[in-house]
């Protein structure tokens, strides 16, 4: 026997929002997991340093950058 309409209908309903479900938790996964590589690169890398100004030193010429508080 077949199964009656307004089960079948039941059914595909179920099925559509176990599906929607699926793709919506996927897509928030694959948002947290980007947003964890993120934090993940920027806590382990350590930037060299590089030269410039320092506070200490005589007037910046025009056109050039101190660091606002260095590192080195």
């Amino acid at each position: 026997m077949n199964a009656s309409p307004h089960r079948r209908s039941a059914r595909k309903k179920t099925t559509s929002l176990f599906v929607v479900g699926a793709l919506v938790t996927c897509g928030l996964l694959v948002v947290l997991l980007a947003n964890a590589h993120l934090v993940y690169v920027s806590v382990m890398s350590q930037p060299e340093c590089v030269a410039h100004i320092k506070a200490s030193e005589a007037p910046a010429p025009k056109g050039s950058f101190s660091a606002a508080a260095s590192a080195c």
